[in-house]
């Protein structure tokens, strides 16, 4: 929401008294009348009349407070899952107190905090912190992004035998890779694994090495979220995939996928298949080349996400051979792609009638292009198109009338469209649910914004 009130919080405690789930979390204003005071009295009204609550979000509430936190906790006996992000008057000592009062919690997201300038303010992990955390007996998931934490924290955890399932070390510092090994080695059920921004004491580095090993202890693993660790190149995306035999999600952004088959022309996986993958990662990886997509698309030929979006070094057609070999493909990101610059796609034999959502945007597509793509994927339900300059209204208008279950459409900055096409397009293709307006669209025309939402479409 734009705006939410302290009014808003008691209406909410007022009306809703079954409510169960409720997420108030990152509004883009807080409108303080008496500032504090008066939301802190909203939460606890929150808190005593939500008697079946279990799971609340209030990060960016910035007045929250120790005090606050144990009212919630401590009213809300079904309370399973807090998040509470940028909560900067929330203390460890304050969480530690809380925790106390709801044993039954299964996730908890510790608050990190930050100051004026909104710098990340360090947290140090306390003894008595630890041995709270180790109450909550039945804690599945826990997050402790961008908190300094420690070996003690994680050989903690792992010598309890917590039963976690998820685990956000995200931009977190304090520990070593000491710390991370007995942690995943005693913990062998974690399915959800986010390790970005990874940084150990002594400013050391998550390595190839270090995946290779903590791959072993993955076996329940699905999703792992491994971005910006810029020492890992594709033998640890490799490791992932041959020891996580459940895994179906990889993300590996800016990281030096690529760089090792460039420096060895030996290195090669094209005998190993690994069908359960789902969803890879990889944009913003300056070392891909044609022929490491090739080869990902080969050993996971089930791939329903692949994104290589910022990935310049691309020859013609790569996309559409990923295409042919991942043939239940439904979401690519081409962003900021040189390769549909380069493509003669006219001369392309290809389909792809399960695409669902393609981003174009940043790239040099035309009118030709379009209407290849419009054609053999005409299953789009979102096209995304910002800031292509070469996108004009005939080609808009071809791609409206192939794809016949088109959702979305982003226009950003597409400065050869005119506004006053968007009408037609609403009336054209009833299926659109949301338009991103090219420029000279009058965001504030109200009339008119109204009118395009009677007939079921947002225009934005």
């Amino acid at each position: 929401m734009f705006s939410i009130s302290n009014t808003d919080l008691f209406l909410i405690a007022d009306c809703f008294p079954l409510l169960e789930e409720l997420d108030l979390s990152n509004p883009k204003k807080l409108n303080l009348v008496d500032r504090n005071r008066n939301f802190l009295q909203g939460v606890e009204a929150l808190s005593l009349s939500l008697s079946k609550l279990r799971k609340i979000n209030l990060s960016s509430h910035y007045y929250m407070n120790d005090r606050m936190l144990f009212h919630l906790f401590n009213n809300c006996k079904f309370l399973q899952d807090a998040i509470i992000f940028n909560c900067d008057y929330i203390t460890i000592n304050g969480i530690a107190l809380a925790i106390c009062e709801r044993p039954t919690l299964t996730s908890l997201s510790v608050p990190c905090a930050f100051d004026h300038l909104r710098r990340v303010i360090e947290r140090s992990i306390t003894p008595h912190f630890i041995n709270s955390l180790l109450s909550l007996k039945g804690l599945t998931a826990l997050d402790f992004t961008s908190l300094s934490i420690s070996n003690e924290l994680l050989s903690s955890i792992a010598m309890e035998g917590l039963p976690l399932t998820k685990l956000v070390l995200h931009n977190c510092t304090g520990y070593s890779y000491d710390g991370i090994f007995c942690l995943l080695s005693k913990c062998p059920c974690i399915q959800h694994l986010d390790l970005q921004y990874t940084r150990f004491l002594d400013n050391q580095h998550l390595t190839d090495q270090h995946l290779v090993q903590l791959s072993s202890f993955l076996g329940h693993l699905i999703s792992i979220n491994l971005d910006h660790c810029r020492k890992l190149t594709e033998s640890a995306l490799f490791a992932l995939a041959k020891n996580c035999p459940l895994l179906s999600e990889i993300k590996m952004e800016y990281t030096l996928i690529g760089k090792e088959s460039a420096e060895n022309s030996n290195h090669s996986m094209d005998s190993f298949v690994c069908p359960q993958l789902k969803s890879l990662c990889l944009a913003h990886n300056f070392w891909l080349r044609d022929e490491n997509i090739i080869m990902f698309a080969s050993i996971f030929p089930n791939l329903q996400l692949f994104d290589w979006s910022s990935y310049c070094h691309i020859s013609r057609g790569i996309s559409f051979q990923v295409i042919k070999r991942c043939c239940k493909i439904r979401h690519l990101n081409l962003a900021f792609s040189d390769e549909v610059n380069l493509m003669n796609l006219l001369t392309m034999n290809f389909e792809a009638p399960k695409l669902e959502v393609l981003n174009l945007s940043f790239t040099q597509i035309n009118y030709g292009t379009l209407y290849v793509i419009s054609k053999n994927c005409c299953g789009l339900l979102h096209l995304l198109l910002a800031y292509c300059g070469g996108v004009t209204e005939i080609g808009v208008k071809i791609v409206l009338e192939n794809c016949t279950q088109l959702r979305e459409i982003s226009l950003r900055g597409c400065d050869e469209v005119n506004s006053n096409i968007i009408s037609s397009m609403i009336s054209s293709r009833p299926s659109l649910r949301k338009i991103i307006a090219p420029p000279g669209f009058d965001l504030k025309d109200k009339e008119k914004k109204r009118l395009f939402l009677s007939q079921g479409c947002l225009v934005c």
